[in-house]
């Protein structure tokens, strides 16, 4: 039987949220299976529970927000991200405020702390939504066109086209194809940091975003180069960033996907549109498991990479 996962251990963090620039407190515990992952606001007068969920997204602007009632939990694609590289399914997220920390603005700091709890197989089936035909969203026409798609495939691969008229960008890769069960998520995707533009700053700033951002936690450029002194992690490190950053946003759907997802210039918004839209369609997709380890794709049976 393929095994679901958590955490053996208790690990914290502390750090600052991107935009909201408050200091948080992030404590990730160990749940039973068929939990799923659950945020949990512990700094309101009563706790609020936040499982995730394709509905449960209720903001896209420059970050994936989850929420019930009043409260929310912003920036929670980073970790989600590591959640699915490492193959976690249940786990406790207590946060002190309603934004994930940036830390250093990829998932890395994610994946060492998620490895450094250490990683527990339970005794229950790992559940998978597994694609059976096509699914895709678009907008725009001619240069505004995007669009995102899932189609059938036994595993989990991803892959990203971007279009961004800066030098800069420009300049490295454009397009990055990852599989989850043959490539290193810690290596590979996991290292890959956002970025931005200081001509956006000031907007983003009057309106209250982008205030814990900095040189520290993201990749800064003006309007002709990469201002941070040691460069970029990855000759292709802007491409690799939407593909850490749809895993995340994929994840919120609650259950590993085997499908091959493709992406022209999508975003958090198109992901989680893809994701409604899959879950509408109810003959597009099963929930599967596998009794048989042998019929699994091929690299999900193997343990956790370490770095």
């Amino acid at each position: 039987m393929l095994q679901q996962r958590t955490l053996k251990t208790i690990t914290r963090a502390v750090g600052v949220g991107l935009h909201s620039g408050q200091r948080v407190e992030l404590t990730l515990r160990p749940a039973q299976p068929d939990t799923g992952i659950v945020f949990r606001r512990v700094d309101l007068p009563q706790p609020v529970d936040i499982p995730i969920s394709a509905a449960a997204v209720t903001d896209t602007r420059l970050a994936s927000t989850i929420g019930t009632g009043n409260a929310k939990v912003h920036t929670v694609e980073h970790l989600m991200s590591a959640c699915a590289g490492l193959g976690i399914d249940n786990l406790y997220v207590d946060i002190t405020a309603e934004e994930v920390p940036i830390l250093d603005g990829s998932s890395a700091s994610f994946v060492f702390l998620l490895q450094s709890a250490g990683i527990e197989l339970q005794n229950a089936p790992r559940r998978f939504i597994r694609v059976t035909r096509p699914v895709e969203v678009r907008q725009g026409e001619g240069a505004a066109a995007k669009w995102a798609r899932l189609t059938p495939y036994h595993g989990y691969k991803l892959s990203f086209e971007i279009d961004f008229d800066h030098p800069a960008v420009d300049s490295t890769g454009q397009r990055v194809e990852f599989e989850l069960g043959l490539g290193n998520y810690s290596r590979d995707i996991a290292r890959a940091r956002t970025f931005g533009f200081t001509r956006d700053v000031e907007m983003m700033r009057s309106n209250g975003l982008a205030l814990g951002g900095g040189l520290d936690n993201a990749i800064v450029m003006d309007d002709y180069k990469v201002l941070n002194a040691d460069g970029l992690r990855y000759d292709d490190e802007f491409v690799k960033h939407k593909i850490l950053d749809a895993m995340g946003d994929l994840y919120l759907i609650g259950k590993p996907l085997l499908a091959a997802y493709s992406a022209f210039r999508s975003g958090h918004a198109m992901n989680n549109l893809l994701l409604r839209e899959l879950l509408a369609q109810r003959d597009a997709w099963e929930e599967v498991t596998f009794e048989d380890e042998r019929q699994a794709p091929s690299g999900f049976l193997q343990p956790v990479r370490a770095w």
